[in-house]
């Protein structure tokens, strides 16, 4: 694990929160020199701090209106089995997420789609169709209450 400082906290919580921010305004705003923030910006990429970059995209404007929570269980525990399943569900593009849990559900994968035909369509042809799974349990979301791609990193202050 890499530790950060203050400035290391607040420099990923203004990435967080807005993701173009030019060198100069983030060090402006977190009070260092232009290139003592790029040297550490540049340090969290490489110690893996910071993964990657991406615009956050409104799926209803894109015509992904229907998202769902698919829990799974697989109808066998076995190591070979897990992998090739696992690799299966990698090419599903509708699938965003994917967690292993603990419980009576194996997995549970969070998945977008155009409307409930092509949800059908999903689950009947894929992972219906896929020998390991041995049960699917589907819930519809209704209304996002919250949703934040931020993690909470005022938890980490000292």
């Amino acid at each position: 694990m890499t530790e950060l400082d203050r400035t290391d906290l607040r420099m990923l919580a203004t990435l967080q929160a807005e993701g173009r921010i030019t060198n100069a305004e983030l060090a402006e705003r977190i009070n260092l020199s232009p290139s003592a923030c790029l040297r550490r910006l540049q340090r969290l990429e490489t110690e893996g701090v910071i993964s990657g970059y991406a615009a956050q995209i409104n799926p209803q404007a894109v015509g992904l209106g229907l998202q769902a929570f698919v829990r799974v269980q697989l109808a066998r525990h076995e190591g070979a089995e897990i992998e090739r399943f696992v690799q299966r569900l990698a090419g599903w593009d509708e699938v965003v997420a994917c967690h292993a849990l603990t419980g009576d559900m194996d997995y549970l994968m969070h998945i977008y789609v155009a409307d409930l035909e092509h949800f059908s369509r999903f689950l009947l042809d894929q992972l219906l169709n896929d020998a390991a799974v041995a049960d699917v349990n589907s819930s519809f979301v209704l209304r996002t209450v919250k949703r934040s791609p931020s993690l909470p990193l005022q938890q980490l202050e000292r």
